[in-house]
């Protein structure tokens, strides 16, 4: 083995051991005096939050850099964006919710995925952006998997283990074991429910 790969290797493994070791537990103290809840076994990466006490995340979840939960609106009593168990959330994901968001276990959110559960109104009376929108809360129940760069919109459900294909606008709900892609989205394929299978802890 050459030196340059020995030291390449070392530097990565030093790397990942001054952030999850150092780094992150300050980052979820940081967080967790504010109000926010980040469980047991989760990695705490930089992100933007608008008001901590409104998210909830489960244990043993990955996340990735760059994730923005914005709760957008004046305080109110929380949480109301929540994340299961063992999930993954990737890069630059942005979770824009005025109602809230509601994940369950083992769901796999690619980078650059954005939830947003509210609208402008568009009546022609006023200003667009002055003017109060519909707004309805999101649903992943659990093994949802939504592919990179997708926008799920308000009031959708996500069934339980469907698949949202890459680059697909979401604006109805998917039924469960249901692949959709496409905008707006529309059943693309379905997967067969495997009975009794057991899940185990990902690896993300």
């Amino acid at each position: 083995m050459s030196i340059t790969r020995i030291y390449q290797k070392g530097c990565f493994r030093l790397r990942a051991c001054w952030l999850s070791l150092v780094v992150s537990p300050l980052r979820k103290l940081y967080w967790r005096l504010q109000g926010m809840h980040i469980g047991r076994g989760t990695n705490c990466p930089r992100m933007e939050v608008t008001w901590p006490h409104q998210v909830r995340v489960g244990e043993n979840c990955v996340m990735e850099s760059g994730v923005y939960f914005k709760f957008d609106g004046i305080w109110r009593k929380g949480p109301r964006i929540v994340i299961g168990n063992y999930c993954f959330i990737g890069q630059n994901c942005e979770f824009n919710l005025r109602e809230g968001i509601k994940t369950g276990d083992y769901c796999l959110i690619a980078s650059g995925v954005r939830f947003v559960d509210h609208d402008h109104g568009i009546g022609p009376e006023g200003i667009m952006g002055l003017q109060e929108g519909p707004c309805a809360p999101i649903t992943l129940e659990d093994d949802v998997w939504v592919g990179a760069n997708s926008v799920v919109l308000k009031g959708v459900v996500l069934g339980k283990g469907s698949i949202v294909a890459a680059g697909a606008v979401v604006t109805k709900p998917v039924p469960p074991y249901a692949i959709v892609g496409g905008i707006p989205a529309r059943q693309i394929s379905s997967r067969e429910a495997s009975s009794g299978s057991r899940r185990s802890v990902p690896c993300l």
